[in-house]
């Protein structure tokens, strides 16, 4: 695919996030390019229906570059719409970029924009039931992000079901538990996306 043949030629390593609406994807990735400031140069390309809100946070975190993609009412973001926004950043620059899908957890999950990895975003507040209603997104995905720990006492979620379950999905997939909130859990996630990123 030619996005893929792209960041390949640049060095820059991609990955697609998908999740459900108010997982915390931005609070995520915002985190994240605080944290990993002076150590990542991270660009991301936000995908929401309409606003260019979450690009604006991300800008706002210190990102190298963000770019925003209206779908204009589409329930994903398609290869041709990524290739047009990386047009908008200076990708060599970047070690890492993130697509950050619109929120949906069934059509996102069809698509390739030309990632090399995808990071599933699962929130303790959602319930433990989205890996079995939706286990074709979970099976696509190389690591999951189990956000908002930090609620952990406050809701009814049964965390080895999700693992398991997952597990019996995608046995290599690596599983974070993390609170971008507090910030608990973000280093083990920090480690992997350093070392994928070095690595690639």
């Amino acid at each position: 695919m030619q996005n893929r043949a792209f960041f390949a030629d640049n060095g820059t390593f991609c990955i697609n996030v998908i999740s459900s609406p108010g997982s915390g994807k931005t609070t995520i990735l915002s985190r994240t390019v605080r944290d990993l400031e002076g150590g990542l140069a991270i660009g991301v390309i936000e995908g929401d229906i309409r606003t260019d809100t979450d690009a604006q946070k991300i800008r706002a975190a210190g990102a190298a570059a963000a770019v925003q993609i209206e779908t204009k009412g589409a329930c994903h973001l398609s290869a041709e719409q990524v290739t047009r926004a990386l047009a908008q950043i200076p990708v060599a620059a970047l070690d890492v970029v993130f697509i950050e899908n619109v929120g949906n957890l069934v059509c996102p999950s069809a698509f390739d924009l030309g990632e090399q990895a995808r990071l599933v975003v699962l929130s303790l507040p959602e319930g433990d039931d989205k890996p079995i209603k939706y286990p074709g997104t979970f099976a696509r995905a190389d690591v999951l992000l189990i956000n908002k720990m930090d609620l952990a006492e406050h809701v009814d979620f049964d965390m080895e079901r999700v693992i398991s379950h997952v597990r019996s999905l995608r046995k290599d997939i690596e599983i974070f538990k993390v609170s971008a909130r507090t910030g608990d859990g973000m280093d083990a996630w920090y480690d992997w996306l350093i070392h994928k990123t070095k690595s690639h």
